[in-house]
């Protein structure tokens, strides 16, 4: 009898995401609390360093969660009551609302059924429909893990004239392979101006909030970091004049969204273990692959074509396992049963009221809204157990056989 079968009500929650937490991680928020400083010291710098080699940038910068890290990419790129943006539906409200922050224009452009990542034909179509300039970039998203082609999206950008900010929060590690065959990680800046991360308790790395910002351009680098405190800046090299060592300037409204050292300290920690933690989610999605494969009534949320290198390892960093049912309500109710706390991702963000009431309805992204209706999001965690695992699939089984 499969261990799955001991598995029943009685057993510990199994959410969709859970943080892991070890004694190494532990001791390093220790020593940076027992140390001089609590924020804006030495580690912030260090974990901005070790996480722009991870993904391939050049430079990155930290910063107090995943929301702060985009609304720092649209005042850093300039983005004001004139600007109107171009992005997904299908993601969190975070990725439009940066755009609003900056008083801009939210332009959604519909998915791709097959992977539910922003459609590029559906870009293009609202490009070729406008003059041009009257865009001023696009925010895709790795929805679920799974990279965006942003190779084509920079040439369709170029042809427009309009920047890219990758928004990579669910993909830290993830890659696509491009035209050259060249593995292209998410959030490196090959192709986009600005890449943004989260490291949200359920993402692959967690400090309990924080974000990221990579870049491989000086200039947005230098602004981001004024931008992240109070758009202050200690730098005699940038300064109009300079009184002494205690001088700093402010020379634009920035905010506060500085992340403090011990939280940093936690992500370093992390970091050192993210490829095993990556290897371990793309391990638990083959298993699910398998178990759902051929079965009837369960759709498995493709993967990008271009995220497979040649010996057909993929590059999808799996933040998200989604399948599509036809009832999805009641598969949600029937595993909540079971004590498995399968989620949704995501509710069209052009759905809800605050952007209804700029305009947008039902009916706009018949696509999104379709995948909407059936999509389920999975436990996937790195220390989601196989038996765990084999309840999970045993209940779906179940439910929809």
């Amino acid at each position: 009898m499969s261990e799955a079968k001991h598995l029943d009500q009685s057993h510990r929650p199994i959410p969709y995401g859970r943080q892991h937490i070890t004694d190494d991680d532990i001791a390093a928020v220790v020593e940076t609390l027992q140390s001089d400083f609590l924020t804006q010291g030495p580690k912030v710098l260090e974990f901005e360093q070790a996480f722009a080699s991870y993904v391939g940038a050049k430079y990155a910068v930290a910063c107090s969660n995943g929301t702060a890290a985009l609304h720092l990419c649209t005042m850093a790129l300039g983005v004001n009551k004139e600007s109107r943006v171009i992005t997904t539906p299908i993601t969190f409200v975070a990725s439009a609302n940066c755009v609003r922050y900056c008083g801009g224009t939210v332009a959604f452009a519909d998915i791709d059924p097959a992977t539910a990542l922003l459609d590029i034909n559906k870009v293009r179509q609202l490009l070729e429909n406008k003059p041009q300039g009257y865009y001023a970039g696009i925010i895709p998203v790795d929805f679920a893990g799974n990279p965006v082609n942003l190779e084509e999206y920079r040439q369709l950008a170029n042809e427009y004239g309009l920047w890219i900010i990758e928004d990579a929060c669910h993909a830290p590690g993830g890659y696509y392979i491009d035209s050259k065959g060249e593995k292209q990680l998410c959030g490196n800046g090959k192709y986009a101006d600005l890449a943004i991360f989260s490291f949200h308790p359920v993402k692959h790395i967690a400090t309990g909030e924080g974000g990221m910002v990579t870049t491989n351009d000086e200039k947005l680098y230098q602004e981001l970091l004024k931008l992240r405190t109070h758009g202050i800046t200690r730098d005699p090299n940038l300064m109009d004049e300079n009184h002494g060592g205690w001088y700093m300037e402010m020379q634009e409204l920035g905010y506060n969204y500085r992340i403090p050292d011990m939280l940093c300290a936690l992500g370093i920690s992390q970091l050192q273990r993210a490829e095993a933690g990556l290897a371990r989610r793309r391990g638990i999605a083959k298993v699910y692959d398998k178990a759902f494969e051929s079965h009837a009534g369960i759709e498995i949320l493709g993967t990008t074509p271009e995220a497979y290198d040649s010996e057909g390892e993929t590059g999808h960093a799996y933040h998200l396992y989604v399948i599509k049912v036809e009832d999805r309500k009641g598969l949600y109710d029937y595993l909540r049963q079971h004590n498995i706390f399968a989620q949704v991702h995501y509710i069209p963000a052009h759905t809800m009221p605050y952007y209804r009431n700029l305009g947008y309805k039902k009916g706009d992204y018949p696509k999104a809204e379709s995948y909407y209706a059936g999509c389920l999001s999975l436990p996937m965690y790195p220390s989601l157990t196989q038996e765990e695992q084999e309840f999970v699939i045993e209940k779906v089984k179940e439910f929809v056989g």
